[in-house]
């Protein structure tokens, strides 16, 4: 066996100090109030103050809201003793037997029945007329060309929106209905003869010309803010055939008045 073996001595075990205890080490005790394993708590919420016993917050606000109100009232009232304003009246509109306020004229519903424009020499009755086959608004039969047509798919004059009656301008015999209508100026009248023997009163605003490509359909067809009246002819250079004339002529009306008939 080798020396340096020989010479290696076994390890000498070394006993602990009376009083000292050996093993493992003992788990730390949690710090109460927390988990072992958890960080530092969070500081607590701090609780709103309390508020003063007997008293509420916003109940002096309340109460000076309540005096303010209270001593306007008095106010009022002593306004109208002098002045002899009824002071409910002031919170309330007109008694509910008033017709509603308007700064212009509303009839009920009726068919048309004669035509008048004094200015142009007009004079003519109304027949109904509809659509035509393609959708567009239709107008008298050549062989009654010289009276107007009411569309009937529309409001009856004197009514809210826009009454349209159209009419020709003329024929291969001569002139018809509307021939003059482009001579017509903004402030001339208007007479529609109802069926219920009123006559709505109408004041032309405008004379226009379009191109029948480029008709403004809502401000023709869709003003509805009022009672108004539109005449309707044809103008411009005649094309021949099918086309008939290039553009529209529309006169703008507005309900100023109705009388008996």
């Amino acid at each position: 066996m080798p020396e340096s073996v020989i010479r290696k001595r076994p390890a000498q075990i070394v006993a602990p100090p009376p009083g000292v205890i050996t093993g493992p080490l003992p788990a730390p005790r949690p710090a109460p109030g927390r988990h072992p394993f958890r960080g530092t708590p969070p500081p607590k919420p701090k609780q709103p103050p309390r508020p003063i016993r007997g008293k509420r917050p916003g109940t002096v606000g309340l109460i000076a809201l309540a005096l303010l109100f209270l001593g306007l009232f008095c106010v009022a009232m002593g306004i109208g003793a002098a002045t002899s304003a009824h002071f409910p009246d002031w919170f309330s509109g007109p008694a509910r037997t008033d017709p509603p306020p308007r700064s212009f004229p509303v009839l009920d519903p009726s068919r048309p029945q004669r035509l008048s424009i004094p200015s142009i020499k007009v004079d003519a009755p109304i027949l109904d007329v509809g659509r035509a086959s393609d959708g567009s608004i239709d107008v008298p039969p050549l062989q009654r060309h010289d009276e107007a047509g009411w569309f009937d798919g529309g409001p009856t004059p004197g009514q809210f929106g826009p009454a349209l009656i159209v009419g020709h301008a003329d024929t291969r015999t001569g002139p018809s209905v509307f021939y003059h209508l482009p001579q017509l100026k903004a402030g001339q009248k208007i007479e529609v003869e109802r069926s219920d023997r009123s006559i709505a009163i109408f004041e032309v605003n405008s004379v226009e010309h379009y191109n029948k490509g480029r008709l403004p359909i809502q401000r023709v067809y869709g003003d509805f803010s009022r009672p108004s009246l539109r005449l309707m002819t044809c103008g411009g250079t005649w094309l021949g055939g099918k086309q008939g004339y290039s553009d529209n002529v529309v006169v703008y009306a507005s309900l100023v008045g109705s009388k008996k008939a």
